[in-house]
């Protein structure tokens, strides 16, 4: 094959010279070998028209080989430049976002200035779920769709604080970086190293915390000590003073079950890049340890294996159950030394160790002497200050021996009329039943004027309530379970022993685990169980407000935002006593919630952003893929670089500009092949050239 040649035919036209063989290449060199060999052997016997015949002979196989013309008609293609604009969180700091914007707005000058250039801008914002500034994966991501051999540079606008550089791509021109920020740049961050997502209520919990002063910190700032305030759950804060730069274990008690909102937080300082990084919320559940609660049965019955399945098959409790199998008044002479029962340790339960147990339930329970007047008002204060008391009330509950005659009835809702209703009936959900946690929605309630699905109970204890909540009804509407609040306790009251009817599947059974479970761990103070609530939870940029409540209606709410701003949010009723109402929350940070009665906060978003916790601009991040490509890192509060353009391989950047390497890429439109000389003419030479060789040798002979 000849060498290919350019000819005057204009810019967009290439012609070249190549060999199209008539034959396959092989058939033309074998030939070529015989006619060697052949030519050797006349040039030994000395034939004067060797030479003619070697000229025919090339004629031939050039005929064979048929030298062509090919000229390919090309279409240029404009070069690429591919510009990366920072648009994360921290480009949003001080004047970086004029910054980047300035500098934009001149590359995009300068490129549409460029002959054949074509310009493409992505934007790079915060990626999903806090994960930082993505730059390398956008950065990928188009040069994926891009023909890389169109692409003549890239350029990143950032503050150099990039993620993910594992998804660095391999560039195919030189990658520069134009740096926002400035020098004298500093800022103070607080970062949470180490928050537990639970914690057990009562037993305090290490939390890791730091204050850090970075970049180009003043003088004044050399004492190295700092504000930290901490807030629970919105409220006034407590400030102390903390080292800067070290690393610091926080002890924290949690005030209470449930969502515990913690905010740390250390004033802005004059002159610091931003305040962004100067808060941190962290959640913490709060958890019991163990629930204890102490089961005391008044005599064997078919209901305490109920009560203590139930409570058995609860992991988080720790039962402690007594039942009193000898009664004082059944005394036969025999010692207590030679009894196998254990005595009831009524002095131990009942004053020295009673603020162990979360609950206290009395099934059956009458008064026969065994607990002293002043055991029970020992329970009566107990239940003032924060305790919970249940009574599953049996026949002995209407009797002159009933436990409401003694100092509990101070603390107990409803008084039994000394009438014991003995007929079948079906437990009812109140009306305000319906609307309580404790019994809305138990299986098989039904709603309206459908009766509940599930079997009937026997036996009910009169009672009036006199204060308190009746959440359900059996004979003629009669209160059946009644809750009340006492001082800082709580009491419920069953009235009635047969719920294990239900537990042993009786005309279908019942909810008798659900109803139980619930009633034990709402006198038990669970956050879930509460009556009135008021609460917000996440669900991608939206807030879902809800109002648990007693009422039939609530006030609106007002929403206070992390910036400050205030909002009011009505609320709808979604079932009976839930109201919730959706509310846009795009911006990170500490909501407030209050409807004038209840307070709640929320915190959106993660503990400590991960654009704010580097803020000050770096060329570190980006250097190693800069200097692979030869580009470079230039500050834009130098002034924007020039554009120029530069060959492969050759430093592409220098003071004061920035290189772009033409590309030189093509399409081609149109091919056409042309014969350099017919066939016919090399087979006309051919034939000419071995007639002359033969009237040459002849005339020698």
């Amino acid at each position: 094959m000849f060498p290919p040649c350019l000819n005057g035919w204009g810019s967009d036209a290439m012609n070249e010279v190549l060999i199209n063989p008539l034959v396959p290449l092989p058939v033309i060199l074998l030939a070529g070998t015989i006619c060697a060999l052949l030519l050797a052997f006349a040039f030994w016997r000395g034939l004067s028209g060797v030479w003619l015949r070697a000229l025919a002979t090339a004629c031939v196989l050039s005929a064979l080989a048929n030298p062509s013309l090919q000229r390919e008609t090309r279409e240029p293609l404009n070069d690429i430049v591919i510009v990366a604009l920072d648009q994360s969180a921290s480009q949003d700091i001080a004047d970086r976002s004029t910054q980047a914007t300035q500098a934009l707005d001149a590359i995009v000058t300068a490129v549409e200035a460029r002959p054949n250039t074509d310009l493409r801008v992505i934007d790079v914002p915060d990626s999903a779920d806090d994960q930082g500034t993505k730059l390398m994966s956008s950065l990928s991501q188009v040069l994926a769709e891009e023909p890389r051999a169109r692409v003549a540079g890239i350029v990143a606008i950032t503050d150099g604080v990039v993620h993910g550089l594992s998804a660095t791509p391999d560039f195919p021109a030189p990658f520069h970086v134009l740096l926002t920020g400035r020098a004298q740049d500093w800022d103070r961050k607080l970062t949470v190293q180490d928050a537990p997502a639970f914690a057990i209520l009562g037993e305090e919990v290490l939390l890791g915390l730091r204050l850090d002063d970075v970049g180009a910190v003043p003088n004044a700032l050399a004492n190295g000590r700092a504000v930290l305030d901490i807030a629970v759950d919105g409220g006034a804060p407590r400030r102390f003073e903390v080292p800067v730069g070290e690393d610091l274990q926080l002890p924290v008690t949690l005030p209470h079950g449930g969502m515990n909102v913690l905010q740390f937080s250390t004033p802005e300082l004059d002159g610091e890049l931003t305040a962004g990084n100067n808060t941190s919320v962290v959640q913490i559940n709060g958890v019991r340890d163990r629930l204890r609660v102490l089961l005391v049965s008044g005599e064997p019955h078919a209901g305490e294996r109920t009560w203590r399945n139930l409570l058995k098959s609860d992991s988080s409790v720790d039962l402690v159950h007594f039942t009193i199998l000898r009664p004082p008044e059944k005394q036969d002479g025999v010692p207590i030394d030679e009894l196998s029962l254990i005595a009831f340790p009524t002095r131990e339960l009942f004053v020295e160790k009673i603020d162990e147990f979360d609950l206290i339930i009395f099934d059956r329970y009458k008064r026969r002497g065994i607990l002293p007047t002043a055991y029970i008002d020992s329970i009566r204060t107990y239940v003032e200050q924060g305790g919970a008391v249940l009574i599953a009330a049996g026949p002995d509950f209407a009797s002159a021996d009933s436990i409401y005659r003694s100092p509990l009835a101070d603390v107990l809702p409803a008084r039994p009329t000394a009438r014991v209703i003995e007929q079948g009936y079906l437990p009812q959900v109140s009306e305000l039943g319906a609307k309580h946690p404790v019994t809305r929605g138990l299986t098989g309630a039904n709603k309206g004027e459908q009766p509940p699905t599930w079997g009937r109970w026997f036996r009910q204890i009169e009672v009036e309530a006199e204060r308190g909540q009746v959440v359900m009804t059996g004979v003629d509407d009669q209160p059946l379970l009644v809750l009340d609040r006492a001082g800082e306790g709580r009491v419920a009251q069953l009235a009635s022993d047969q719920a294990w009817l239900w537990d042993r599947g009786f005309e279908g059974g019942g909810p008798q685990l659900e109803l139980l479970r619930r009633l034990a761990h709402w006198m038990m103070k669970e956050p879930e169980l509460e009556e009135e609530t008021l609460t917000a939870e996440q669900d991608g940029d939206t807030l879902v407000i809800t109002r648990r409540t007693l009422s039939d209606d609530v006030s609106d709410v007002v929403v206070t935002t992390p910036d400050g701003a205030e909002q009011t949010v009505t609320l709808s009723e979604v079932a009976p006593g839930q109201f919730e109402a959706v509310l846009e929350a795009d911006e990170m940070g500490l909501y407030r919630l209050s409807d004038g009665k209840i307070d709640a906060v929320k915190a959106i978003g993660p503990a400590a952003p991960r654009e704010f916790a580097d803020t000050i601009a770096t060329p570190d991040l980006l250097a190693p893929a800069v200097e692979k490509t030869q580009g470079g890192i230039v500050p834009i509060i130098d002034g924007v670089p020039r554009l120029r353009d530069v060959r492969v391989g050759r430093p592409a950047s220098g003071r004061g500009w920035i290189g772009l390497t033409p590309r030189g890429a093509y399409q081609t439109t149109d091919v056409v092949l042309t014969s350099l000389v017919p066939a016919w003419l090399f087979l006309l030479l051919a034939a000419g050239l071995s007639v002359a060789a033969w009237l040459r040798e002849g005339r020698r002979a």
